[in-house]
């Protein structure tokens, strides 16, 4: 079975049980780099003790975080388990990568009201709300019509990390706005549905469990992309969301342009969110759970930014 084999079996199992695409392409990418690192010998024909020396090289090496060691250790899991049914045998005594503790990029709230004035206004929409609600920029682009209420104010952000659904607050500044993208979607989506298209990616086995969701509008994404994306294994052509390259080369310019000297990306708009909730005086719990955090302890991390700077000691010098 050669490589290309082997990869395509992976993205056929994998599209088969309903992973999105990022996923698809994130586990694809860390199998091949493991094959790779055994000289392309079939993953099929190593043991346990391979997959200890290719993490333990991600860690020791490559300087991953937990999470990218964890994210590689899942593929190689997926790929023995779920496509080649074979019991890896006894493993897990790697080295484990190291947990960095960085205090997070924030903006002020005129910085952030500056690199939003600057954003290429296709995309300042989905910039606001990363602001507004705190989502991750994967979570804000995988929104659809149906996760957002817009009585109760709220956006229901499904399988987000560690594959919980969570609530946020949906700010009301851009509740118009919002509306406006949302019938703009519906207006493309019955377009599509007259050209015979008129699909979108389900997540996990919804497919099967619910033929028609994929043609309804409610399940559309609400951050629609303008292209078709083709299916190999469906042989349908789906409309898919923005690509997060595009937020992202959004945010670097509007940095650039704003001459702020941060090292500014869209997950800064979520550190941002959450200091100046902290700054508002809310309670950290609830910053936690609008965040998604597991641990209070991640959400700790922004006490060390709000009106302290330099941890409130007054300098000698002053």
């Amino acid at each position: 079975m050669t490589q290309i084999k082997l990869l395509d079996n992976v993205k056929i199992k994998m599209r088969t049980l309903g992973y999105s695409p990022r996923t698809i392409d994130s586990y694809s990418n860390w199998i091949k780099r493991y094959v790779v690192f055994n000289n392309k010998i079939h993953p099929s024909e190593l043991k346990g003790e391979k997959i200890n020396l290719f993490l333990s090289h991600l860690a020791n090496k490559q300087n991953v975080s937990p999470s990218t060691q964890s994210q590689a250790l899942n593929a190689i899991v997926f790929l023995y388990k779920k496509v080649l049914n074979i019991d890896i045998g006894n493993f897990g005594r790697f080295d484990k990568a190291k947990r960095k503790t960085h205090i997070p990029v924030v903006l002020s709230k005129n910085e952030v009201k500056l690199v939003l004035s600057n954003v290429n206004t296709k995309y300042w929409l989905i910039c606001a709300l990363l602001y507004g609600t705190g989502m991750r920029l994967s979570e804000g682009l995988r929104l659809r019509i149906k996760d957002i209420d817009f009585d109760y104010k709220q956006i229901i952000v499904r399988d987000a990390k560690g594959g919980k659904d969570r609530i946020t607050v949906l700010p009301s500044s851009i509740m118009n706005r919002l509306k406006d993208q949302i019938n703009y979607s519906k207006q493309v989506h019955n377009e599509d549905l007259e050209k015979g298209k008129g699909y979108t990616i389900l997540p996990y086995a919804l497919a099967k469990k619910y033929p028609n969701a994929a043609t309804e509008s409610k399940w559309q994404y609400v951050f629609i992309a303008n292209k078709y994306v083709y299916d190999q294994n469906s042989k349908l052509s789906y409309r898919y969301h923005i690509h997060e390259s595009s937020i992202q080369k959004a945010i670097k310019a509007a940095a650039n342009m704003s001459r702020i000297d941060k090292m500014i990306t869209p997950h800064t708009l979520r550190h941002s969110f959450a200091t100046h909730l902290l700054e508002q005086g809310y309670n950290i719990r609830t910053v936690q759970e609008l965040l998604g955090h597991k641990s209070i302890k991640t959400t700790m991390i922004y006490t060390h930014v709000i009106n302290k700077g330099g941890l409130g000691v007054i300098s000698p010098l002053d």
